[in-house]
């Protein structure tokens, strides 16, 4: 049985200031009836102590991401500030959920599969408002270091009993990186990241590239690690311009022409650097926070469904 938060208390009616403008304009920009929807089996046991909303704490779980909050943090600001309550809804008079509620709540997220769901209704609305340009998707990976210890290196690259999912890799450079690989599709026009899939380190890019293309926008710009069949199939069968970078290889260079496109596709591609910049450098994406796959998928797309958020509500 769940809690109702729909009706505010005279007294929070009286209080005057406490807003906040972009929460304010979020809350407003979506509609969370269908999100309520999708999480209605969340703690719906008909009896017992009435349990938070779901959708209530999925708020929260947007708010620890654009404020970089952990969950006893987030209990802490939850119980101080007027316009955190507002945006979850939770009034004046009532408690606010504890950093061990927050944390089963995630869980039952991951145990039943529900944010690839909501990632997708929240970005799907986003797009029927207009906020998604659908001009053309840049596609690139980034690598994301592990919350675990890096293992010792070993034949074949070792693994840690921590979290066993995380992978070494090499970087561009040569350097070595134990964790997981972040592959995103990317609105050219908004940077509103409109697909998402996290892998460990060693899956390559052009495994992934081209699950990535939505279908609807006009042309896919990529580097040339995406160099590969299944993306070309993929992007002749839907009609959508190849910008993907030429390839060369030792039995044959680029030509004058291929290089001068590879430039020119890298400065359009080269958007998606400053998306990855900001999502490490603001939003913690820089080390994982959790052990696991399925843990650290929920919470790079929580990640980016606020990052949609906060990007729509820069531009209402």
């Amino acid at each position: 049985m769940h809690r109702s938060y729909e009706q505010q208390s005279f007294a929070e009616l009286m209080v005057v200031g406490g807003g906040n403008a972009r929460l304010e304009r979020i809350a407003a920009m979506v509609d969370w009836k269908p999100l309520e929807a999708a999480l209605a089996g969340v703690y719906a046991s008909a009896t017992g102590r009435p349990s938070f909303p779901p959708l209530a704490m999925f708020k929260v779980l947007l708010l620890q991401h654009w404020y970089g909050l952990g969950d006893p943090e987030m209990e802490e600001n939850l119980g101080d500030r007027l316009s955190f309550r507002r945006f979850v809804g939770i009034g004046l008079g009532e408690r606010v959920p504890d950093h061990s509620t927050i944390s089963r709540f995630r869980t039952e997220l991951v145990r039943q599969d529900l944010m690839s769901k909501l990632f997708t209704a929240v970005t799907d609305q986003l797009a029927q408002r207009g906020y998604v340009l659908k001009v053309g998707t840049l596609i690139d990976a980034t690598l994301i270091d592990a919350a675990a210890a890096e293992p010792p290196k070993q034949k074949g690259g070792g693994s840690s009993q921590a979290d066993p999912d995380a992978r070494w890799t090499k970087r561009p450079g040569g350097a070595a990186h134990f964790g997981y690989k972040l592959h995103v599709a990317v609105d050219q026009g908004s940077t509103m990241v409109r697909a998402a899939i996290l892998t460990p380190a060693n899956v390559n890019e052009v495994v992934i590239g081209h699950q990535l293309v939505q279908g609807d926008e006009r042309a896919v710009w990529a580097d040339k690690g995406y160099v590969g069949p299944a993306l070309r199939e993929r992007l002749a069968q839907s009609g959508i311009k190849n910008r993907v970078q030429r390839k060369a290889s030792r039995a044959r260079k680029l030509t004058a022409h291929e290089s001068r496109r590879n430039t020119l596709i890298a400065r359009v591609r080269g958007r998606i650097e400053g998306v990855f910049g900001t999502l490490k450098r603001s939003y913690g994406l820089q080390r994982m926070r959790y052990m696991g796959l399925l843990r650290n998928t929920l919470a790079v797309l929580v990640t980016l469904t606020a990052w949609n958020l906060a990007r729509a509500s820069a531009t209402t």
